[in-house]
């Protein structure tokens, strides 16, 4: 008998479909050099694969609902691949064919797939992991055990909290009117993103250097964090692709929040992580006030332990049958929130892959059901990498998003200088 998924995998899990394939990916660009070896790479990956036990896992479901076993042969040949591409709109192509393509569900859920040499003699590593495998941090642990050469340098502790510091459950129910009111009381406009979807899938990214983002927040008077830039640069973007074509609506933006603690084995935990809501201020024109407008919100909504709340809501709601799913139904409306906007800590240190230096990490996760178009970030020693995924038949010109998304962070380092 195995060990039965946790309730948030479960329900990950169960979202699967023909157009939703539930995984996210990792995006490594590796600095000019020798081309990997594929053989090598496999070798390696299958060496260090016992570090991360869940990559030697695969779910099952006997009746008795899905469970984890041992998988009875990890065959790393059919998990570590290679795919051609010369520049980097061959590099997108591959991954948008890549996050339309499903896990086998046989198999351990994740890949590993090298793409490349390009041209200029960088390569590419995308690692796609289930996300009822793995939430954000915990793929950063698959990274670090199985992927990046080792280090001596702590993983990063941005997104863990401290389980002493865990508001008691009835201070958390006492103030949950409050935070019904603050995170589901305001329904924005018709989303421009509110479109069926395809399996189809479009990628691009963007870069903001991390050390300028952290000086943009520190130069306000209420200090921003980097989440909040990346916020702010998302909503730029969307006012001005927005304004371009003639409407700019009332948006909100769900945004994950890590539940995990300090302590914890993340690589087994699963997903621990819950949301709040913001709204993105679209009708502001000045970047760097909306900036502040954004930072006031997810300050006061940290203070209220909002994300915490709502995670007891549901949990507690999980068993209550249609009247939890009707909460869960609005909680997930696109007029609640019409695009998730997510953002994991990774490497804080220079990291390899086979002796390459890895320049720059980008992540991607799904879109969903009338939520066309998902944003997710990553960072790494020196950037943090952006990276947007849509249905194309439902968004088209994902690149223009990106560019929208470059200029409005030239408008913020410009704005503080």
């Amino acid at each position: 008998m195995g060990e039965p998924l946790s309730a948030a995998d479960a329900r990950i899990l169960a979202l699967e479909s023909e157009v939703v394939r539930g995984h996210a990916l990792k995006l490594l660009v590796l600095e000019p050099g020798e081309a990997l070896d594929l053989e090598a790479v496999r070798a390696s990956v299958a060496e260090r694969l016992s570090a991360f036990p869940r990559g030697l896992q695969v779910v099952v479901d006997d009746g008795d609902g899905p469970a984890w076993i041992e998988a009875t042969d990890v065959d790393v040949a059919q998990h570590v691949r290679r795919h051609a591409a010369d520049d980097p709109a061959a590099l997108r192509a591959v991954v948008g064919r890549l996050m339309s393509e499903p896990l086998d569900r046989s198999r351990p859920l994740w890949s590993v797939d090298l793409v490349g040499p390009l041209a200029d003699g960088r390569e590419a590593v995308a690692v796609r992991l289930h996300h009822a495998l793995a939430d954000g941090l915990t793929a950063v642990r698959f990274l670090e055990a199985v992927i990046f050469e080792p280090h001596d340098a702590p993983a990063h502790e941005v997104g863990l909290r401290d389980p002493d510091a865990r508001p008691t459950r009835w201070s958390e129910w006492e103030r949950m009117p409050m935070t019904l009111a603050r995170e589901l009381a305001h329904p924005g406009s018709h989303s421009p993103f509110d479109r069926p979807i395809s399996a189809r899938r479009a990628l691009a990214f963007v870069d903001v250097p991390l050390a300028e983002a952290r000086a943009v927040g520190a130069s306000r008077a209420d200090h921003a964090t980097i989440n909040d830039v990346l916020l702010t640069v998302i909503a730029g973007a969307l006012r001005r692709r927005l304004v371009h074509h003639g409407h700019v609506p009332r948006l909100n933006a769900q945004v994950p929040v890590s539940l995990h603690e300090r302590g914890e084995d993340a690589a087994a935990s699963g997903n621990r992580d819950s949301f709040v809501d913001v709204g993105l201020h679209l009708d502001e024109p000045d970047d760097l006030r909306r900036l502040d407008l954004l930072s006031a919100q997810t300050r006061a909504r940290k203070h209220a332990h909002d994300a915490r709340a709502l995670d007891e809501l549901f949990h507690a709601l999980a068993a209550a049958g249609s009247a939890g799913a009707l909460l869960r139904g609005l909680a997930d409306d696109p007029r609640e929130f019409a695009l998730a906007i997510s953002n994991v800590p990774g490497p804080r240190v220079a990291v390899s892959v086979a002796g390459r230096r890895v320049g720059h990490v980008y992540t991607s996760s799904e879109p969903g059901p009338r939520h066309a178009l998902r944003v997710a970030a990553i960072s790494n020693d020196r950037w943090l990498g952006v990276g947007f995924c849509v249905d194309p038949e439902a968004v088209p010109d994902v690149e223009l998003l990106a560019e929208a998304a470059h200029d409005t962070w030239d408008a913020l380092r410009a704005g503080t200088r």
